[in-house]
């Protein structure tokens, strides 16, 4: 499969969302309720399902994580100790520019790249991964800001869809209990359509997402999360000495554009809110040529 079949269907399916909200063809309240129903119901449907039956080790194992969590946590380090100690920024702004560097979109992007290059059944060797994902590089950012409610935090972090979804199935797996048709059936049929709603609403959103003045430094934070961090990611794989398929995938997750969590972590802090968005809207754009890069490297 070339890289161009595997990139283009994805694209267009976000470009119709974008035009979709940019037309006002759909209103932002309706673009929220598919949103809302990718989330909360559609995406936990495919965790679910799949993690219920996949073998347990293909999703546990711990050079897996290692090869994606070590150059995530040195990326936002480093961007992080650049920011206070070279541009002078307090620690607050320092850490969101350093999740702005090194926060994935890897339910929006990562995962459907997976799963058009190799398939649905490979998505439980990354899944662990975004879970913890959230987790540490949000639970960074609000101990260095100094500001938030860490205890609400906490529970926000445990009770999210994505979390809760991965723990059930998990542990139905663990116990060894079997999915019945009753329960799989449906399930199935809800998440059929999870990565394309997810890409639908990620270009939709796309649009209420402007560039400002702050691009400049919204294009240095963009270069290093799509390609210092991917990079460090497969170097870090092969010295993990992952396999080729697990490298590829680890990569691919990492290579995904700025989250749009990142922002709205921004704004709740009211830290360089304006440069997240930009970075944001240029790594998404970015996105298609370096994660096209990528896949050729890869595959």
């Amino acid at each position: 499969m070339s890289v161009v079949s595997i990139i283009l269907p994805l694209l267009m399916i976000a470009l119709l969302g974008y035009g979709s909200s940019r037309s006002q063809w759909l209103s932002r309240e309706q673009i929220n309720g598919i949103s809302q129903f990718a989330f909360y119901l559609c995406i936990p449907a495919l965790l679910v399902s799949t993690l219920w039956q996949v073998p347990l080790s293909a999703s546990l194992q711990l050079p897996v994580l290692l090869s994606f969590y070590v150059p995530v946590v040195s990326c936002f380090a480093a961007v992080l100790l650049f920011c206070h100690g070279w541009l002078k920024r307090p620690w607050s702004k320092s850490a969101v520019l350093a999740l702005s560097a090194s926060y994935s979109n890897s339910l929006l992007v990562g995962l459907p790249v997976i799963i058009a290059a190799f398939g649905q059944t490979q998505m439980a060797r990354v899944f662990l991964i975004i879970p913890f994902h959230s987790a540490i590089l949000f639970g960074l950012t609000f101990a260095l800001s100094g500001q938030g409610d860490r205890r609400q935090y906490l529970k926000d972090t445990l009770l999210n869809p994505v979390v809760t979804s991965i723990a059930i199935g998990l542990l139905a797996n663990a116990l060894n209990i079997p999915l019945p048709s009753w329960l799989g059936d449906p399930l199935a049929m809800l998440a059929a359509p999870a990565i394309t709603c997810a890409l639908f609403v990620l270009g939709a959103n796309l649009h209420y997402y402007r560039l400002t003045t702050s691009w400049a430094p919204a294009i240095g934070l963009s270069m290093v999360k799509l390609l210092l961090l991917p990079a460090m990611v497969f170097v870090c794989g092969h010295g993990f000495g992952l396999s080729e398929l697990d490298i590829a995938l680890t990569v691919l997750l990492a290579a995904s554009p700025l989250g749009v969590n990142a922002y709205l972590i921004a704004v709740k802090l009211n830290q360089d809110a304006d440069i997240t968005a930009s970075s944001v809207v240029i790594s998404s754009g970015l996105s298609v040529l370096t994660v096209a890069s990528w896949l050729t490297l890869l595959t």
